[in-house]
């Protein structure tokens, strides 16, 4: 699993870079889970909007993580090709468009979806932005903290339908931020030699023997087993979805088995494919659970 990049040619992909791309494709997704499960109704403007909005708010806040970390991204391997340090975007026109983007993409959704929905968006921003990305300088709990705006976007989508934050937004904020600790550990992992000369404090970084980044990591998988089950136990999905849930989850906990015992790069990349064959699987079997077998 590549965790490079090749440069951009021209300023319109080095733009579309600076939103980042893979992020915003998550991003888009949970919220389209969360918004199908509050109720809406998949071909609507609404959802369109939702997104649209959601969508320009997040390229934004990527925008501005790009600016902040220019100087950082300039010592590390994995990101010295991006679109500012590589000399492609000025820093400045990175800042301009980013901040355009995220005032733009709540507007937008405080307007046309409702003010709660805005409101999240900004919130998952600020966050993101101006807590998270200062805090990699500072501790290794910027895991946690960001773990917080990247479990918010599906809570979006149910707050651009009801209108509430109801209990099953809270699932699935709890299980998508309980998924990014071993994901994000795992990352941290296998970059932590360019962390490290970006002075990030990545916990694999900052500790010696990996002893609390496994335990972290088998922590929040272990809780993510009971956490997952509760669409379950309060009624939102049926006995198909417990049972491949429950698979599920356990084969996402054996996969940090191996660097439990043998902690290399090679170990802490089973998790990182785990963790990205885990999720979408999820999704679908929460959709699926919804439209075919619900109430078995």
């Amino acid at each position: 699993m590549k965790l490079n990049r090749k440069i951009a040619k021209t300023k319109t992909r080095g733009y579309l870079e600076l939103c980042k791309p893979n992020i915003l494709f998550m991003v888009l997704v949970t919220t389209v889970l969360g918004f199908y499960l509050g109720g809406g109704k998949i071909f609507s403007s609404l959802l369109f909007y939702t997104l649209m909005g959601t969508g320009i708010c997040s390229g934004g806040a990527g925008a501005l993580n790009h600016y902040i970390e220019r100087k950082s991204d300039r010592l590390m391997e994995r990101t010295k090709n991006r679109p500012i340090p590589s000399g492609l975007i000025h820093p400045s026109e990175a800042l301009i468009f980013g901040i355009i983007l995220v005032l733009f993409g709540c507007t937008l959704l405080s307007w046309k979806v409702n003010l709660l929905t805005g409101f999240l968006s900004l919130l998952t921003a600020f966050l993101y932005v101006l807590v998270y990305t200062p805090l990699k300088k500072i501790t290794w709990l910027n895991t946690t903290i960001g773990s917080i705006p990247g479990a918010i976007p599906p809570m979006g989508g149910w707050t651009a339908v009801s209108g509430n934050l109801d209990v099953e937004a809270w699932l699935l904020f709890a299980i998508l931020f309980l998924w990014q600790h071993p994901h994000f550990f795992a990352i941290a992992w296998v970059c932590r030699d360019d962390y490290k000369n970006a002075g990030f404090k990545m916990l694999p970084v900052v500790e010696k023997d990996g002893d609390r980044t496994i335990r972290q990591i088998f922590w929040h998988l272990t809780l993510l087993i009971p956490v997952s089950m509760l669409f379950y136990v309060n009624g939102n999905s049926g006995w198909i979805y417990a049972i491949c849930v429950f698979a599920l989850s356990i084969f996402f906990a054996v996969s940090a088995v191996p660097l439990a015992f043998n902690r290399t790069k090679k170990n802490a990349l089973l998790i990182l494919k785990a963790s990205v064959i885990y999720l979408p699987l999820l999704l679908v079997l929460i959709i699926i659970d919804k439209v075919f077998f619900h109430g078995l």
